[in-house]
C-alpha cells in the first residue's frame, strides 16, 4: 500500500513539473501552469514596456491582469469627461503597488493593455488611477489569465474612450 501511494505521490509531481513551462523575455520572466501566467517583472524596469512585451510574445489576444510590487516612480490618469483627455501625474517616491488590475485587448491591430492602479504612500495614504506606467523598484508579480477570444477596443468619439466592440471582435 505504501508503495502504490508512493507511486502515486511521484507520478502526480512529475505531471505538475510536466504542466509548468518556465519563459523569459525582455525584463520579465514567467511560468506557465494550466492557462494561466505567473510573471515578474525585473527591478528597475517598466511595467508597461514588460508586459506589452510578454502579451506580444505569447500572442495573448484578451485576458486579466492582476499584480502586486513596488515602485518609486509612477504616472496616473485621470479622464476628465468635459474635455475628453487624460491629465497625467507623476509621483516620485518609493510606494507599494497594492493592487493592479486590467484587460487586454486589441485596438488599432495592435494588444491594449487597459491597467489601473492603487499605491500605498509611506504615510499610509493612497493613490489609484489609470496606468500610464510606472517603474518596479523592488518586486513586481503578475497573474495573467488569458481569453481564446480577439476583444477588439474601439474609440467612441462621442465620450473620447475605446470600447469593446464585440461585432468586429473574432470569437
Amino acid at each position: 500500500m505504501k508503495r502504490i501511494l508512493l507511486l502515486i505521490l511521484i507520478s502526480s509531481l512529475i505531471s505538475i513539473k510536466m504542466d509548468a513551462q518556465n519563459l523569459k523575455g525582455k525584463n520579465w520572466t514567467a511560468r506557465k501552469a494550466d492557462s494561466v501566467y505567473i510573471v515578474s517583472i525585473a527591478d528597475k524596469s517598466s511595467i508597461v514596456d514588460a508586459l506589452n512585451d510578454f502579451v506580444i510574445s505569447q500572442k495573448i489576444p484578451a485576458g486579466q491582469i492582476t499584480g502586486i510590487g513596488a515602485t518609486n516612480e509612477a504616472t496616473l490618469r485621470f479622464f476628465d469627461p468635459s474635455t475628453k483627455k487624460y491629465v497625467d501625474k507623476t509621483f516620485r517616491e518609493q510606494m507599494e503597488i497594492s493592487s493592479i488590475a486590467g484587460n487586454i485587448s486589441v485596438a488599432d491591430e495592435k494588444p491594449l493593455l487597459h491597467l489601473h492602479i492603487t499605491l500605498g504612500k509611506s504615510d499610509y495614504t493612497a493613490l489609484a488611477g489609470h496606468l500610464l506606467d510606472a517603474k518596479i523598484r523592488g518586486a513586481g508579480e503578475f497573474f495573467i489569465y488569458p481569453v481564446n477570444s480577439q476583444v477588439i477596443k474601439v474609440k467612441n468619439d462621442e465620450v473620447g474612450l475605446n470600447f469593446y466592440d464585440f461585432e468586429k471582435s473574432q470569437p
